[in-house]
C-alpha cells in the first residue's frame, strides 16, 4: 500500500462567491462530483463517500499569525508543531531554527529508513540547481527535507526520460516560460495518468504545485481560473489510472491564499484534506482536525 501526496500550495477553503474565489468560479466536473457535486470550498467539507473524504483542517495550529509555507510545510513533513515551538510562523523559505525539523525526522527519512523508497517527482530545471550551488537561492522545505533524506532531486533529465513531471504537471511552463523547445508536453488528462504511473514506483511520493499560491499573491484571477480547469483534468486522469486498493491519494495544503484574491497575503482559512482510497485505508484520516495530525496518519499508513 503506498501514498502519493498532492501538496497544492497556499489553497484555503474559502466562500462561495466566484467575485474573489477562483474555486467558486472555475469549472471543475470531476473535482465537484468526487466531493459531493459542489465547489471546493468551505461548505464542502466535511464530506465522505466510498471514493474519498474531505475535512476541513486548521492550518494556524493555535499560534496567532497568519500561517506561512516554510513552517505549514514543515508540518506537513514532520508532524511536528513547529511555529507553537518557535513561537512564531515563517516563511517562505525556511531559516535556520525552521531547517533543523528537517533533517533526519520528516517522513521522506522515515521511509528511507524504514528501507522504503520514496521520492519528490517534481523535476527541476538547470538553472535551479544553479542557483542553489550559488548560493542565491535556498531550498524551500521540501526538497530541503528530501535531500536531508539522501534522496536526490530529478533534473531535466529525469522529465525528458519520463522520469519526473514538470512541476505545472503538463510541462507547458518548461516550453513556453523556461525555453526548452523540445521538452515533453502532456495533455492534463495524460499528465494525470503519468503521476499515477511515477507514483506506483514508490510507497511515499509528492508532488509539489506551487503556482497556485504565486496566483494568490498576484491576485489573478484568470490564471487561478485556468489553473484549477486544468488541475480538474489532471485529477481526473489520476483517479482513471490509480487502483483503489492500491493505496491513498492525499491532497492538502500549508495555508490559505489562492481561495481569496481580494488579498495578496496568505489566509487563516481552513484548508483542504482530500483522501481518497478505499473506505478501509482512509479510516486513519476520518477524525483529523490540524495541520499537525496529516504527517502521524501516514506513518501509520505507511508502517514508518
Amino acid at each position: 500500500m503506498r501514498i502519493l501526496f498532492l501538496f497544492l500550495d497556499g489553497i484555503g477553503l474559502g466562500e462561495n462567491d466566484p467575485e474573489i474565489n477562483p474555486f467558486a468560479r472555475a469549472k471543475t466536473p470531476f473535482l465537484n462530483q468526487l466531493i459531493g457535486g459542489g465547489p471546493l470550498t468551505r461548505h464542502a467539507a466535511p464530506f465522505h463517500s466510498d471514493r474519498a473524504s474531505l475535512l476541513a483542517v486548521d492550518a494556524s495550529v493555535g499560534v496567532s499569525g497568519l500561517p506561512q509555507s516554510a513552517t505549514g510545510q514543515a508540518i506537513l513533513l514532520t508532524g511536528t508543531n513547529i511555529p507553537a515551538e518557535l513561537g512564531y510562523h515563517y516563511g517562505p523559505k525556511p531559516n535556520p531554527e525552521v531547517a533543523k525539523y528537517l533533517n533526519g525526522a520528516t517522513i521522506f527519512s522515515k521511509t528511507v529508513k524504514a528501507g522504503k523508497k520514496a521520492a519528490l517527482l517534481n523535476a527541476y530545471p538547470p538553472r535551479y540547481f544553479g542557483g542553489i550551488e550559488s548560493g542565491k537561492r535556498l531550498y524551500s522545505s521540501i526538497p530541503l527535507a528530501v535531500t536531508n533524506a539522501g534522496i536526490p532531486l530529478f533534473t531535466k533529465d529525469d522529465l525528458y526520460a519520463g522520469r519526473a513531471l514538470a512541476a505545472d504537471f503538463t510541462g507547458e511552463g518548461w516550453l513556453q516560460m523556461l525555453g526548452f523547445a523540445d521538452t515533453p508536453v502532456y495533455q492534463p488528462l495524460e499528465a494525470g495518468r503519468k503521476l499515477a504511473e511515477l507514483a506506483r514506483q514508490y510507497d511515499y511520493s509528492l508532488f509539489e504545485y506551487w503556482a497556485s499560491d504565486y496566483a494568490g499573491h498576484k491576485q489573478d484571477m484568470p490564471w487561478a481560473v485556468r489553473q484549477l480547469e486544468v488541475f480538474n483534468e489532471v485529477l481526473k486522469g489520476l483517479l482513471e489510472a490509480w487502483q483503489l486498493e492500491e493505496g491513498l491519494i492525499v491532497l492538502t495544503s500549508d495555508h490559505g491564499n489562492m481561495e481569496d484574491l481580494s488579498t495578496r497575503r496568505h489566509t487563516d482559512a481552513n484548508v483542504p484534506l482530500l483522501v481518497m482510497g478505499n473506505s478501509d485505508a482512509r479510516r486513519g484520516f476520518s477524525e483529523i482536525q490540524q495541520l499537525t495530525e496529516i504527517e502521524p496518519a501516514i506513518a501509520k499508513f505507511l508502517r514508518v
